[in-house]
């Protein structure tokens, strides 16, 4: 009964909220979401530190005891991605800062940063396994206490796929892809957590050849996760949007009363928010205010259509009338330039 009391006193405060201080076309005048997702992230980030950091302790301890190269293979794995929460956090606590007169935009892009940083330690931790494991499989030696190695593969499972659940959980909401990409990362960790048990059995069977052999998966499966991280980084990086959520912003901003055509709608990540850039056509009669008014409704209905959009630019043009000069043949006659 109190959580429904409290729900509802929220709800109502949102609307009293919304009333009294309307969405703004102008940024500055908007509360960045990106402050409250922060925080989340590095709740998720510290608590993800904590759990891989004492998963790959106990592994390191299995290791010494019996020289497994799968379990190290794993722990180095474990250990790597433990340490990519700090590259993270340190990006989500730079996109909390202001924007300054010589970073206009803010901070939003160290979290891109973090993602290369990222992918750099997965490509380290994929060449570390490969080596290992090679030099197994060129100088076999045995391995002690496979019972105590299968113990260790399966903690670590257990380790790797709660970091994994929370940071894609986590990553989706916020609209982090460096935090999705580094929970799928943990999920493929838990599965080659399963393969050093297999490992491990085949020890204990007198297949010496198993933990090397194991090892190498490993090295294989890190190459996949390396390659599904660079691909998400790379595409951050290059300003990548779903084209379902342009096609989403298209739609509410045709729906606009005014609007008579989108002539271009333009998004980018800025880390965990959206930037966009739209150029709507009016009726070329509208007056200036008018067409302001226009802009910012445009502008209110594209952030409510589209997830944690933080900011959008909208330019009006008048629609050309019937025998109406184009504005842009115009401006090049005056410049002396041929129209092109």
């Amino acid at each position: 009964m109190e959580s429904r009391h409290h729900e509802r006193w929220s709800h109502r405060r949102h609307q009293l909220a919304h009333l009294l201080k309307p969405h703004s076309h102008e940024s500055a005048q908007k509360v960045d979401p990106a402050l409250e997702s922060s925080a989340e992230g590095m709740r998720a980030l510290w608590l993800s530190l904590g759990v891989l950091g004492a998963t790959a302790v106990l592994q390191a301890a299995v290791v010494l005891l019996s020289g497994s190269v799968a379990l190290l293979g794993d722990t180095v794995h474990n250990a790597a991605d433990a340490l990519t929460a700090l590259p993270l956090a340190v990006a989500f606590v730079l996109g909390r800062r202001a924007a300054t007169r010589r970073f206009t935009y803010g901070y939003g892009r160290a979290e891109d940063l973090a993602g290369i940083v990222i992918v750099l330690t997965i490509a380290a931790s994929a060449a570390l396994a490969a080596y290992e494991s090679v030099d197994r499989l060129l100088h076999p030696r045995d391995i002690a206490h496979p019972g105590v190695v299968a113990l260790a593969a399966v903690l670590g499972f257990i380790g790797n796929e709660w970091v994994a659940r929370l940071r894609i959980r986590v990553g989706r909401r916020i609209g982090s892809a460096a935090l999705v990409a580094d929970g799928l990362h943990a999920r493929t960790d838990g599965f080659t957590s399963l393969a050093v048990l297999v490992g491990a059995g085949g020890v204990a069977l007198g297949w010496r050849a198993a933990d090397p052999l194991v090892g190498l998966a490993i090295t294989v499966a890190i190459l996949l996760v390396l390659k599904d991280a660079a691909r998400e980084v790379f595409r951050r990086l290059m300003d990548s949007v779903d084209p379902a959520v342009v096609d989403t912003g298209e739609a509410a901003l045709r729906a606009v009363p005014g609007v008579l055509r989108v002539t271009e709608l333009r998004m980018r990540w800025l880390g965990h928010g959206l930037r966009a850039e739209v150029t709507v056509e009016v009726d070329g009669g509208l007056d200036l205010r008018a067409a302001h008014d226009v802009a910012v409704r445009a502008e209110h209905a594209l952030r409510h259509a589209v997830p944690r959009l933080t900011a959008a630019l909208v330019h009006t043009d008048p629609a050309p009338g019937p025998g109406a000069e184009d504005p842009h043949r115009l401006l090049a006659h005056h410049a002396g330039s041929p129209p092109g």
